[in-house]
């Protein structure tokens, strides 16, 4: 156990958050998600897993330690219903809402299409496995920058 960090966060998942840098992704995906197979071709090259854990909750460890982009608008992607790309997942709202809690402002998600986020996914720097069974629970975090102490 390590002082002022979220016990939900484990040693792999800690590495991989200290080592990318800013502007690579990190996608944290449900249990339906093609996890494996995505994680192969990201840069880490192999799964992460917080399986203990919803969308959301691992959604609050990661943004304990991780600053979002705020130079660009695709800082958070979620994955749109098929069919129904309006629509906005129980999932996907929680999640929006540890976004907006960490940020201090609404800051919504960008969508995109389910082969689009495929797509974004295999480009990430790792792919983080939770255990969220409900549907949609899929989305991408870009890693901003903390800057110098005042």
């Amino acid at each position: 156990m390590l002082k002022g960090l979220d016990p939900r966060l484990n040693a792999d998942v800690l590495c991989a958050l200290r080592a990318m840098g800013h502007g690579d992704t990190v996608v944290l995906s449900d249990t339906n998600f093609p996890s494996d197979r995505v994680a192969r071709e990201t840069v880490l090259g192999r799964l992460l897993r917080m399986e203990n854990l919803t969308l959301p909750q691992a959604a609050q460890a990661v943004l304990s330690v991780l600053p979002l982009d705020t130079f660009v608008d695709d800082f958070a992607v979620r994955m749109e219903v098929v069919g129904d790309p309006g629509a906005l997942p129980a999932p996907q709202i929680e999640a929006q809402a540890e976004i907006d809690r960490v940020e201090g402002r609404v800051r919504p998600m960008l969508a995109a299409e389910r082969f689009a986020f495929y797509d974004l996914a295999r480009s990430a720097y790792a792919v983080i496995q939770t255990g969220e069974r409900r549907f949609y629970g899929c989305i991408i975090l870009r890693k901003g920058v903390i800057p110098p102490a005042e």
